[in-house]
């Protein structure tokens, strides 16, 4: 007989915490301009994939994108919260009040923008890897994005959190 007991792993233990508590916090202390950030479970077929990619186009030069995402006076225009930005390779950030941090790998002015990102309701030291690549179409541009590297059962909530909490309110801002 098999004795076996199948127990979760300390990520799937992290997760469920982490979403009681951020749906239990976002209640007590949303701001009427604050997007929620309450985490949604995974589905099935969602919870293993570690990756996405988004292509969003946009009515300003790439220059002027990179500006606006690598500015923190910028950045938290469009999107309602503080920032603080180092625009600089190794250069800290931290966003949307301090919600999500992380430290710019490499900068191109106008072309690539390239970080090691995090929400701070990960476990200490779990870092992705977020590639947003400008690539100039016709008068405007199209901003192409790989989110690499975060932990299962992220998706659900990172894919849609993306178009919320970033590019909608940046064709917003740019319009």
């Amino acid at each position: 007989m098999n004795d076996f007991v199948s127990m979760p792993t300390r990520r799937q233990v992290v997760a469920g915490i982490a979403a009681v508590l951020g749906s239990a916090a976002s209640g007590t202390r949303a701001l009427a301009q604050e997007p929620s950030m309450e985490q949604k479970p995974s589905t099935e077929a969602n919870h293993a994939r570690t990756s996405l990619h988004q292509e969003v186009a946009l009515k300003a030069t790439p220059q002027r994108v990179f500006d606006v995402l690598m500015d923190a006076k910028q950045f938290a225009a469009f999107t309602g919260m503080p920032a603080e930005i180092d625009a600089k390779p190794g250069g800290a950030f931290k966003t949307f009040g301090g919600l999500i941090e992380g430290r710019n790998v490499e900068l191109m002015a106008g072309q690539r923008i390239v970080q090691a990102w995090r929400p701070t309701s990960w476990d200490a030291g779990v870092y992705s890897m977020v590639h947003i690549e400008l690539k100039p179409r016709g008068d405007g541009t199209l901003l192409a994005l790989d989110h690499t590297g975060f932990p299962e059962g992220e998706y659900d909530h990172l894919y849609p959190g993306w178009y919320a909490r970033y590019w909608d309110p940046l064709k917003k801002y740019l319009a």
